[in-house]
C-alpha cells in the first residue's frame, strides 16, 4: 500500500508550508470583482492560501503577498472585510 498524499500549501503571510486543511483559501473568483474567502477550498477561480492567524494576514497585506499570488490590487476595504472575517473563523 503506498500513502496518501496530503496536499501542501505556502502561506502568503509567513512564507511556511503546511498541510492545505490547516489554512484557509483567498479566492480572486472567475468572475466579477472583489476576494472572497473559501471555506470550502473548492470554488472556482485563482486561490492563496494563509494561515488561520491574523499575524499572516497582516503580514500578507505588508509584503503585499495576496496581491501578488492573486496577480490583482487588492483595495483596503477588502482588507478590511478579510480581518472580520478571519476573527470569525477564530471564534469557532
Amino acid at each position: 500500500m503506498t500513502d496518501k498524499k496530503i496536499p501542501m500549501r505556502q502561506c502568503t503571510g509567513c512564507r511556511e508550508m503546511k498541510t492545505k486543511k490547516e489554512m484557509i483559501r483567498v479566492l480572486k473568483p472567475a468572475e466579477g470583482e472583489g476576494v472572497i474567502l473559501d471555506a470550502t477550498g473548492k470554488a472556482n477561480g485563482r486561490g492563496a492560501y494563509i494561515c488561520k492567524k491574523a499575524e499572516c494576514l497582516e503580514k500578507a497585506i505588508k509584503n503585499r503577498g495576496l496581491e501578488r499570488s492573486l496577480k490583482r490590487s487588492i483595495p483596503p476595504e477588502i482588507y478590511d472585510q478579510l480581518r472580520k472575517e478571519m476573527e470569525e473563523i477564530a471564534k469557532q
